[in-house]
């Protein structure tokens, strides 16, 4: 493995461990042995290293998003159940990354207001609580219902806690095909027929005279008045009004044709 120095830590050093040993260890760890403990913590620092490798491009420093991961991984075998059939990679990760997160939101430049935090927590339960019951996804509509606050708190509240994410963030990857969130933006005035127009609008452009464009081109880039423009082509207003008419009908009908 690819040497990691991290909080003084060498991961390539950290110990693999079977699940079956993972698992003994837990056990061991859950009934008091402070020896077990401290092997089960040490041998689950690599999880914790993957999950702080997502917050990479938050621009805060990797040992002390580390250290938080720590007390999350820590809060993991405090909180984790045992008679439960799941693994506890599983139940830590969330954990981890959630401590992670509150860390971020508590010590961001944006400080988002303590009753809006509070606002979006209870909507996340009401989340979890609807989605069993309803065995699907809930609509803001319904989250607002089972809180009793309006919708656009709930949306507020949730966007001011949610993770900002890069437009170059990659959302799919096969092979060398990578989509990033930029790939599924969209300018909603960049219609086809707007780019149609505009190609028909290049192409009657082309068409016009020398002249007619130098008008044109004072005119609409330039923000020329017409008096300006006659000065500087040598001929006068009235002409150029007379022309520029002309060439805007002239452009009118490539694209409308």
């Amino acid at each position: 493995m690819q040497k990691v120095e991290i909080t003084s830590i060498d991961t390539s050093q950290l110990p693999r461990l079977k699940p079956d040993e993972m698992h003994a260890l837990l056990v061991r760890a859950k009934s008091g042995d402070e020896t077990a403990r401290e092997r089960f913590i040490y041998a689950n620092l690599r999880l914790v290293l993957s999950v702080v490798q997502r917050f990479s491009s938050r621009g805060e420093q990797a040992d002390d998003l580390f250290q938080v991961g720590c007390i999350g991984l820590l809060k993991s075998i405090s909180g984790f159940d045992l008679s439960q059939n799941v693994r506890f990679s599983t139940y830590a990760v969330p954990m981890i990354a959630g401590e992670i997160r509150r860390h971020l939101r508590d010590y961001s430049a944006v400080r988002v207001p303590r009753s809006m935090r509070d606002t979006a927590y209870r909507a996340m339960q009401a989340k979890n609580k609807l989605t069993d019951a309803l065995s699907r996804e809930p609509t803001v509509t319904e989250i607002a219902e089972e809180l009793h606050v309006p919708e656009a708190d709930v949306v507020f509240a949730l966007d001011a806690v949610s993770d900002p994410v890069s437009i170059y963030d990659p959302i799919f990857n096969a092979d060398d095909d990578v989509m990033c969130v930029l790939d599924q933006i969209r300018d909603p005035k960049d219609t086809e027929s707007r780019r149609v127009d505009a190609i028909a609008l290049k192409e009657g452009i082309a068409c016009l005279g020398e002249r007619d464009r130098k008008i044109l081109n004072l005119r609409y880039f330039g923000c020329k008045t017409q008096m300006e423009v006659s000065k500087e082509i040598g001929i006068s207003q009235a002409q150029v009004s007379r022309l520029e008419k002309s060439a805007l009908r002239q452009l009118e009908k490539y694209v409308k044709s």
